[in-house]
């Protein structure tokens, strides 16, 4: 079996146009994930799908029980590939994520999904500080507009800042080309 885990994380149903949680650049980071996804499966590498959900029933979103919390199927589990629900944008705080890692023996983590200055940004960093190569591959990630201090900040540009954040300490950042490539 492959040493690589490739990590799906919250590729769910709140971030399409029809949730609480819209994200630009979704429809491109979805194919990017496809294929990222197909690629791991084919090469035997072992997949774990990461679902976010909010503790009770008055959640502001990602709400348990809705269909908003459900993985969109066209980057979904197959087969008996693990799904991990989180609380929290780190992947590995209180998950079986690290002891799913280590049972496999797995020394790179591929991470994609979203949200790129949230739980992308978690996750990866997170997965750097407990070891493994890491990389982030940013076209098969998206995010959203934010504010700060009264000005919008382009989805690109929180994005492009969060990458670069990344490849400067935690991680090597990659397109989905340059991964498949490998």
């Amino acid at each position: 079996m492959s040493k690589r885990a490739v990590v799906v994380v919250d590729l769910q149903n709140e971030y399409l146009p029809t949730g609480k949680l819209p994200l630009v650049g979704l429809d491109k980071a979805l194919d990017n994930a496809a294929r990222v996804i197909g690629s791991a499966r084919s090469r035997g590498d072992l997949l774990i799908h990461v679902r976010h959900e909010f503790p009770g029933t008055d959640a502001p979103f990602f709400t348990p029980g809705t269909d908003a919390v459900e993985i969109i199927p066209t980057v979904g589990p197959a087969g008996a590939e693990p799904v991990i629900v989180k609380n929290h944008p780190n992947s590995f705080r209180d998950t079986a994520l690290q002891e799913t890692l280590q049972e496999a023996g797995v020394e790179e983590v591929v991470v994609i999904g979203a949200m790129s200055h949230m739980c992308i940004a978690a996750t990866s960093r997170a997965a750097t500080d407990l070891g493994y190569r890491t990389v982030v591959v940013h076209d098969a990630c998206a995010t959203m507009d934010l504010e700060f201090d009264g000005q919008t900040v382009p989805a690109a540009q929180v994005h492009a800042a969060n990458m670069a954040a990344i490849a400067f300490a935690h991680g090597e950042v990659v397109t989905t080309e340059g991964l498949l490539a490998r």
